[in-house]
């Protein structure tokens, strides 16, 4: 697989030093000159998130078998941490929902000391992989696994929380496996309690309003904080966070060291693992989704060593596992963040929460925090990217099936690890069909005439043509490749008005290759780039329109010089 670039290709990069690479986008940020203009956004952009941060980080917290107040001292020390070292602009750092299942099963196997201690290790072993430079190894994960372990912790996610949506008293220890929690859960149903499913059903609801009526309001935080007042007001018989676990703290503990014995790293370490792979993966996507919205690109290993310091830093405040979360990253970018400025400053936001509010805390009924759980669950299932990849083929939905299923009813790591080498043996299938066999092949490639090549004259402006660039793609476009030809395609240039990407030399597209296409789409039509696709074959083109990679936004050719003309004529149309 190769990329060549023609007609303008854009300015050659010399390798950077160990020290520019691990220079946090903080330290770009100020570079370019910090204004107090800068700061007012970063301070609304921070205050916005705190606001969404505030409920979710407590709920996560509740469903992982920690406690609340955890949940706020990992978004607090860790977010910050984030933010400060990042190599992110815009990465929000916390606890997360994809990572429920794996701290709840820490918890009971090890209890809160080995939670605590895996988070530790794992900050090291984050740490490790960004500064070996092997972040850009995460980035091999195909993209039918990425949507499939996380459509399936969104359903254990629902599921862990069906117990305080209903305002059920289970007659034994709720079990974690889902065949062995739903029998558990159907014999409680006489317990339900109609409170507190109004409470779930009415957080649910409001939090669903509020996304269609006034997006930009803070609705998870007035569902809670009605809920709470509601619970206060009428004296509902519903669990609290204060009626289980006492209110929250003020302030923030002491740093301490978690329990250190060789023993317990060994029994533990398994789970630092997972917590390593998982919080590599959900912090590099969800800097892909900012790159994606803004246009900018962040540095994969300095991210990494920042997420590691960031879990170090909370296991000693006792919290556990941070990582970089979609959702509230995605806010900050809308809410118009300058930098990482913003991060920081939500987890100071988040501290002034607990200074000033903390006995308020304590009315938050647990149903609130579990409607609001539900919808992020909802939201983490990727409903149109799961029905293109089932319509892309039966390759691609066997690999989202089986990722999905094996983290349903096995474990995550091992989903991850059979969906990666399902997606290998489904790139070798595509190879060995897209390989043909010609009798007689020369070992040096003969000349061919230019009549069996009929080409259109040479335009000689083209080649000198700033605005215009040209990319030719050579070899299988599959998700080993993805991640090399995203940072080429990526370098789209404000000077640029025109892109051509060449696929006349690829035989097969999967679905990782496509969503990167899709990017490029979006952002060539946020930059007002007029984007061309020359060359493809039948198979191709079926795979890019299924993933919606279609006019008016792309432009399709049947070769180069059918992409120029196309270009040369809206050129002088315009």
């Amino acid at each position: 697989m190769s990329v060549q670039t023609a007609s303008s290709p854009p300015p050659t990069q010399r390798s950077a030093s160990f020290a520019e690479l691990f220079t946090p986008k903080l330290v770009t940020v100020l570079r370019e000159g910090y204004t107090l203009k800068n700061f007012r956004m970063d301070a609304m952009a921070g205050l916005t998130v705190a606001i969404v941060a505030l409920p979710l980080s407590m709920a996560i917290a509740i469903a992982s078998g920690a406690t609340p107040a955890q949940g706020l001292y990992t978004a607090a020390v860790g977010g910050f941490l984030v933010s400060l070292l990042g190599g992110s602009r815009f990465q929000i750092g916390g606890p997360a929902g994809a990572f429920i299942v794996l701290v709840a099963a820490t918890v009971a196997q090890h209890g809160m000391d080995g939670l605590i201690l895996a988070t530790f290790i794992s900050g090291f072993l984050l740490a490790a992989i960004g500064f070996l430079r092997l972040g850009t190894f995460i980035k091999f994960i195909p993209f039918p696994v990425t949507v499939g372990f996380t459509a399936g912790i969104a359903v254990i996610i629902f599921a862990s929380q069906v117990k305080e949506l209903l305002g059920l008293t289970l007659p034994v220890p709720e079990p974690g496996p889902l065949l062995q929690k739903i029998p558990v859960l159907w014999e409680a149903l006489p317990s339900l309690t109609p409170a507190a499913l109004a409470l779930s059903l009415g957080t649910a609801g409001l939090i669903v309003g509020f996304k269609r009526v006034k997006p930009h309001w803070p609705g998870m935080l007035i569902a809670v904080a009605l809920a709470a007042f509601a619970t206060w007001k009428l004296g509902l018989p519903v669990a609290t966070i204060g009626s289980k676990f006492g209110g929250i703290p003020s302030a923030l503990p002491a740093p301490a060291l978690p329990v250190i014995s060789l023993a317990k790293i060994i029994a533990v370490l398994p789970a630092a693992l997972s917590f390593t792979l998982l919080g590599a993966i959900e912090s590099l996507l969800s800097a892909v989704v900012a790159d994606g919205m803004t246009g900018r690109r962040h540095r994969s290993n300095c991210e990494l060593v920042a997420q590691g310091v960031a879990n170090i830093g909370s296991a000693l405040f006792g919290g556990f596992c941070v990582t970089g979360t979609i959702a509230r990253t995605a806010t900050n970018v809308r809410s118009g963040a300058h930098g990482p400025v913003s991060g920081m400053l939500h987890a100071i936001f988040i501290l002034i929460f607990m200074a000033v509010a903390a006995p308020l805390a304590a009315y938050i009924p647990l149903a609130a925090l579990a409607g609001v759980l539900a919808i992020v669950s909802w939201n983490m299932i990727e409903k149109p990217a799961i029905s293109v990849l089932i319509r892309s083929g039966w390759g691609d939905a066997a690999v989202l099936a089986a990722t999905f299923f094996l983290t349903i009813f096995r474990d995550l790591t091992e989903a991850i690890v059979v969906g990666f080498a399902l997606g290998s043996v489904l790139f070798i299938y595509r190879m060995s069909k897209a390989t043909a066999v010609e009798t007689q092949t020369p070992f040096v490639g003969e000349d061919i005439a230019d009549s069996a090549q009929p080409r259109g004259g040479y335009d000689e402006a083209l080649a000198a043509n700033p605005e215009l660039v040209v990319y030719r793609i050579t070899g299988a476009f599959f998700f080993g490749a993805a991640a090399s030809i995203a940072s080429v395609l990526d370098r789209i240039q404000d000077t640029h008005k025109a892109l051509i990407v060449d696929f006349s030399a690829v035989p097969f597209l999967d679905s990782t290759g496509a969503n990167v296409m899709e990017g490029l789409a979006h952002k060539a039509d946020r930059r007002a780039v007029k984007l061309f696709v020359s060359g493809a074959n039948a198979d191709v083109r079926r795979s890019l329109l299924t993933h919606g990679v279609r006019p008016p936004a792309v432009h399709f050719a049947s070769t180069l010089d059918d992409a120029l003309t196309q270009y040369r004529e809206m050129a002088s149309a315009a």
